[in-house]
This record gives C-alpha cells, sequence and structure tokens, in this order.
C-alpha cells in the first residue's frame, strides 16, 4: 500500500502535466481553430478521454494552413479570369448570353452559384469521354501520353511504385528525354513511396517532380488530413483528364483484396482543359515556387463539342465549401431523380437533409456504396447515415462485383458531376478536390445508364434489413458515427 502510494506520488506531476497539456489544447481548438461544433467536441472527447494517445492523434491529423497562398493567381491571371467572369455573368443578368446549351439555360441558377461561390467559368464547347473501367482509363491515358508534343502536367494523389505506376514513369521519362515539358505533382502521404530515387531515370531525362505538402521531418511532420486529393492530367493544353481513378494495380482489378474497381473517370476536349490546367498550375506553384503562369490558349477551343462544363475546385485554404454546396444545389433542384454513387458515405448536416427532404418531397434517390471496407470506421459510419437515408424513403444498393469507388452524380437526367469529392467531411473541408459539373442530357442519361447497369451487380438494402442489423453492427456504427466528423 506504501509502495503504491509512493508510485502515485511520483506519478502525479507528470499526470498533472498531461491535463495542463490537454487543457491548453482543449482550448486551442475551441477558440482559435476553424472547425465545426461537431468537430471540436469530437477532438475534445478523443484528447480528453485518452489524454496522450488522443494528443499523439491530434498532432498526426490536425494542421492548420497558410490560407491564402494555395491560390493565389498572378496580377495577368487575375486581370484575365476576372474580366471573363465579369463579362459572362453580366451577360447572363442582362439576358444576353447565347447559351449552346437547354441544359445550361434551365441550371443557370446552379451555374450562378458556381460562378458567385465557386469562382467557376462556364465553358460550352466541350467533347467528353466517360470512363468506368481502369484498364481502359489507363490505355487512353497512356496513348495521349505517347502523342504529346509540347507539355503533360499529371496530378494525382496515389501513384504507387507497382507495374501501374512504373508503366506511367516510364511513358513520362519517354516524353521528357524526347524534349516534352512533363510535371508530376504528387501528395507527399498518398504517394510516399514514389521517392526521388524511384524517379531517377525520369529527372535525369528532365522531368519535374512535385510533393504536396512534404513534411519537413520524415518520421514526424506526415499529416493526415490537408491532402491533395485530386486527379487531374493535361497534355498539350488539349487534353484533359480528371474523376476518381489513382495509378495502382487496384485501380485496374488486381489486386485479390478488392477485386475489380469500378471508379469513374472522363477525359475532355474543349475549353474545360484550360481551367483544369489552371487547377494544376496553382497547386505546382504553391508546391515547387516555380514562376509558370496560366494563360489561356487558342488550341482549347473546340467548336464541335457542345457540353457545358464547370470545374469548382475545393480545399481547406479558404472557409469555403464549394464543391459540397454545388451538390447541395444539385440535390434541393431536383425534380424527378438523384442517383448517387460513393464509397464514402458521411456527410454533414446541410448535405443530410438535402437528401432527406428531396427524398420525402416525392423525389427517387438512389444511393450506391461498397459491399467492403477500405476504411472501417468510415465504411460502419457510412451504413449508419445510409439507414437515416432509408428512413426518408431512399433507396440503397450495395455493389457486390468488387470495390466501388466511383465518386459521381445524376440529377433529373439533366446535369452530372464527376471528380475527385466523395460524400464526406474530408472532402467537403479537409481535403483538396476537383470536381467537373456537367450540363448535358445526352451524358447524364448515360451517367443514368450506367448507374442502372451497375444496380445490376448490387443487393438493396431495405429499411426492413437495416433495422434487423445485430448488436453488434449497432454498436460499430454507434462509434463510428460518433467520430464521424474526425475520420
Amino acid at each position: 500500500m506504501v509502495n503504491l502510494i509512493n508510485l502515485l506520488n511520483q506519478s502525479f506531476p507528470a499526470i498533472v502535466l498531461v491535463y495542463i497539456i490537454n487543457a491548453l489544447l482543449v482550448l486551442s481548438i475551441i477558440f482559435i481553430e476553424r472547425k465545426t461544433p461537431t468537430a471540436t467536441l469530437a477532438w475534445i472527447m478523443v484528447i480528453t478521454f485518452v489524454p496522450i494517445v488522443g494528443f499523439i492523434i491530434y498532432l498526426v491529423f490536425n494542421q492548420n494552413l497558410a490560407r491564402s497562398k494555395i491560390n493565389k493567381r498572378t496580377e495577368k491571371e487575375e486581370f484575365i479570369t476576372s474580366n471573363a467572369m465579369n463579362k459572362q455573368r453580366r451577360a447572363m443578368k442582362e439576358g444576353n448570353f447565347n447559351y449552346r446549351s437547354s441544359v445550361a439555360e434551365k441550371w443557370k441558377h446552379m451555374i450562378t452559384l458556381n460562378q458567385v461561390y465557386g469562382d467557376a467559368y462556364l465553358t460550352e464547347d466541350n467533347d467528353i469521354r466517360l470512363i468506368t473501367d481502369g484498364n481502359e482509363k489507363m490505355n487512353m491515358l497512356l496513348k495521349d501520353i505517347r502523342k504529346a508534343q509540347k507539355s503533360i502536367n499529371v496530378e494525382y494523389f496515389i501513384i504507387k511504385r507497382d507495374f501501374a505506376g512504373k508503366q506511367l514513369i516510364y511513358e513520362l521519362t519517354k516524353k521528357a528525354r524526347e524534349g516534352v515539358d512533363v510535371r508530376l505533382l504528387v501528395d507527399a502521404l498518398g504517394s510516399r513511396y514514389i521517392g526521388r530515387r524511384f524517379l531517377k531515370d525520369y529527372l535525369t531525362a528532365g522531368g519535374k517532380v512535385g510533393y504536396f505538402f512534404k513534411p519537413k521531418f520524415i518520421f514526424f511532420g506526415i499529416r493526415f488530413n490537408y491532402r491533395n486529393h485530386r486527379k487531374i492530367v493535361v497534355i498539350d493544353n488539349e487534353i484533359a483528364y480528371t474523376g476518381g481513378f489513382n495509378v495502382a494495380k487496384e485501380y485496374l482489378g488486381q489486386k485479390r483484396k478488392f477485386g475489380y474497381w469500378r471508379d469513374t473517370h472522363i477525359r475532355i476536349e474543349g475549353e474545360a482543359v484550360y481551367d483544369l490546367n489552371s487547377r494544376f498550375i496553382l497547386d505546382w506553384r504553391y508546391t515547387t515556387k516555380e514562376k509558370i503562369e496560366s494563360i489561356p490558349v487558342e488550341q482549347n477551343q473546340n467548336p464541335e463539342g457542345n457540353k457545358s462544363v464547370q470545374i469548382v475546385s475545393c480545399g481547406p485554404e479558404a472557409p469555403k465549401e464549394e464543391v459540397k454546396r454545388a451538390f447541395m444545389r444539385m440535390i434541393t433542384s431536383a425534380k424527378k431523380n438523384v442517383y448517387l454513387q460513393t464509397p464514402y458515405f458521411i456527410p454533414d448536416p446541410s448535405i443530410l437533409e438535402s437528401l432527406k427532404m428531396a427524398s420525402q418531397s416525392g423525389v427517387d434517390v438512389r444511393i450506391m456504396i461498397p459491399c467492403m471496407p477500405d476504411h472501417i470506421f468510415v465504411y460502419w459510419a457510412t451504413y449508419a447515415y445510409v439507414g437515416e437515408l432509408l428512413r426518408s424513403g431512399a433507396r440503397a444498393f450495395i455493389y457486390d462485383n468488387g470495390f466501388l469507388h466511383s465518386k459521381t452524380m445524376v440529377v433529373d437526367g439533366e446535369v452530372s458531376t464527376i471528380g475527385s469529392a466523395n460524400f464526406d467531411n474530408r472532402s467537403f473541408r479537409l481535403n483538396f478536390e476537383t470536381n467537373a459539373f456537367i450540363y448535358d442530357q445526352r451524358f447524364a442519361q448515360k451517367m443514368e445508364d450506367v448507374f442502372i447497369e451497375d444496380m445490376q451487380y448490387c443487393h438493396e438494402l431495405t429499411l426492413k434489413d437495416y433495422e434487423s442489423r445485430s448488436v453488434i453492427i449497432r454498436l460499430k456504427e454507434a462509434i463510428s458515427r460518433l467520430l464521424s466528423d474526425i475520420l
């Protein structure tokens, strides 16, 4: 007993110090950082109940940004983009804008929102190819890279050192040797194994590389939040790719754990290529400090294209949530149906209420999620939120033919979106994302057809099935949902 008392007396100063640090950390979360009330409460709970471990988790996941630097345009860029945007908005407001698409004119309320809130210019001359298979995407991309004459800009969250990653780097290295200006921007966490040793031949050939948010200290400085989740490739300022596919063997269906990988990507020709390239250059310039500018070029124009597109990006460098706001506008404007695919469904209250309201208003709301988790807590939180949608009359489908990683939504067979953003708080507030919003009936109907085809590989999760879930699943849901705002 005496030994125990002595041990407690010796440990008391350390325990007090831990709780003082915890208290200061809690105060900083409450008064200094820009977090939602639910995220603040979640962090306070983690830090309070597991003081030392919670503190370490906080250091790993939390990070503040210099908010004004990433999206800072040069004076020339600001002059060109502001003039073009103001001219377009003025013409629309005064009724003088000549819409090339009847769907775009019908959805001008959403276009205006993306202009005002998302700084997204409307382009109307685009050809878009929908890609739903990883091998098709990879083959098409490599074919376009081999034809490049001037420049290749590549931005991915994940590139791995497997055969898929090696093949991409090999082709980029060949083009760099030919004198093509090649830039490769990867996220320092998602592509953490793509080091300079792996890129030795590429760099020797003249290729350039940038590591987004590379830590100063290898083992301590890495952060799980604020990652560059975008997937953008721009070739010769004429062709662009964006969507959900990264570069690794699992995205080609070559990893046994996941089986077939169902994802969605698009290939674009037209003026929207400039907007995607601008997004790349802003990220590249912030990461590498290279002084390059994003200036419109004539070859972006595509007189044969007829699809209207806005490129909307979001990130934690600003308080706005541009992609989420556009999602909400699509959902609340729906008259017939909302078809949504996402691997992670952890919406904030505004998105969840928008979907519930649409369903309760008679709109056919359907959500498709994967049958297997790649992040266990995220999966069970997704399951919990899907259950809440079911109670509002929505329908849920579990994809059984491998892993569903597709991040898409199509509304009323008229407007659709494809990109890197999931329906979760991480995409809305913590990661850097880019989505294309497409106003075209034929393309939207094609998206609907793909969704319906995917339903053949699903089983429907009914409300009756959900309500009969086991106690263990209910417990997993409860814990995961409690932490959902920081997952």
